[in-house]
């Protein structure tokens, strides 16, 4: 039989197997990278075992329970196990706090003749061990920040580096009002998980520094820790300098051009450019305010009719007009502020993309 495991670090180092049998409502808050969720009790259920061990105590929860999830509930879940089971041998189980479930569950295994370890400590455990190599790692790791305006490509770079973050990656969003993508973004809590196991990963890798892209405090609606806000904020720079021509074209690429592919997937063929359009636009209308209401009204237009152009003719060239603008006018200074005013580190080095690109890996 295999042993019941509390060696969280192995277990996110090794990216081992996990099976949270939690209900679903609980995995929606928060879960770990890879998890499945195959719940012992779904969210109905859960709730009236809950109402009944406030009014009778555990046994009679546990009786209602056994109630509940009997017969056919009983063996479909079962076999659900037992074919995540068969598709990951090396796995783990957990609950909430690794009690009453998690081991109903292995209990209810072990009697079709099936092995499966559980954590101790469940889910409440692993995120009490990640919050904690978080805090820990943002206090020492060495950091270095990548910097440079909108359009340099610095995501590009950090995704070719062995020992950089991609915070933006983590939070399934570019990180600006047009930063939106499809499939929305993880809760705060798996951002975070996320987080903590990257860096975790990276330092078990024994890098002698993380590089990661400037931030502001939020990437979309996901929330830096405060630790690593002043990090990026004292840490030192590597800036990459690109001609407005150049982030124009990356710009286009990555915002209107690229995405095509990524909204294809969510949407369907058939949906994914109107739904890319509708985006690009709403997201020009949050930053209404910014821009000024002729100023807007100006790019907005520009916007709507390139998009008309790149659905008749396939033609993208009219996006550069409403990008260079949006480029120079608006992020080069909020770009310009936020240097002078926010950011303090050394600067280290400051190229184009290539030449940085060289630096960081050579360094």
């Amino acid at each position: 039989m295999a042993d019941d495991t509390r060696d969280y670090r192995a277990l996110f180092l090794n990216r081992a197997p996990l099976l949270d049998v939690r209900a679903p409502v609980e995995f929606a808050k928060g879960a770990f990278p890879g998890a499945t969720n195959l719940p012992l009790l779904d969210d109905g259920e859960r709730h009236k075992v809950g109402i009944r061990y406030k009014q009778a105590g555990q046994a009679a929860a546990i009786d209602l329970g056994n109630e509940l999830v009997g017969g056919r509930v009983k063996r479909a879940r079962l076999n659900a196990w037992r074919q995540w089971r068969a598709d990951h041998p090396d796995g783990y189980l957990y609950c909430f706090r690794g009690g009453l479930r998690s081991r109903t569950t292995q209990a209810w295994l072990a009697n079709e003749g099936i092995d499966v370890p559980l954590v101790v400590g469940g889910y409440k455990a692993m995120r009490r061990f990640l919050l904690e190599s978080l805090d820990a790692q943002l206090a020492r790791q060495p950091l270095w920040v990548l910097g440079g305006r909108t359009g340099c490509a610095k995501t590009r770079v950090i995704q070719q580096l062995d020992n950089a973050v991609d915070l933006e990656g983590l939070a399934h969003h570019r990180g600006s009002a047009f930063g939106r993508r499809p499939g929305g973004q993880p809760t705060q809590i798996d951002f975070e998980n996320r987080l903590a196991i990257n860096l975790l990963r990276l330092a078990d890798r024994g890098v002698e520094r993380v590089v990661a892209e400037d931030e502001s405090k939020l990437i979309g609606r996901c929330f830096l820790p405060t630790r690593l806000q002043a990090r990026l904020k004292h840490a030192p720079r590597v800036l990459i300098e690109e001609p407005l021509e150049s982030r124009v074209q990356v710009t286009l690429e990555d915002y209107v051009l690229g995405p095509l592919e990524e909204y294809r997937r969510h949407y369907g063929p058939a949906h994914a450019f109107e739904r890319l359009a509708a985006d690009l636009l709403a997201a020009m209308d949050r930053i209404r305010k910014r821009l000024g209401g002729a100023r807007h009204e100006d790019l907005r237009q520009r916007l709507a009719d390139a998009l008309e152009q790149q659905r008749r003719h396939g033609e993208s060239d009219a996006h550069r007009s409403w990008i260079r603008d949006l480029l120079a006018g608006y992020y080069d200074p909020m770009y310009d502020y936020m240097m002078s005013k926010h950011r303090d580190g050394d600067i280290l080095f400051q190229g184009t993309r290539d030449e940085v690109l060289a630096f960081l890996r050579d360094a």
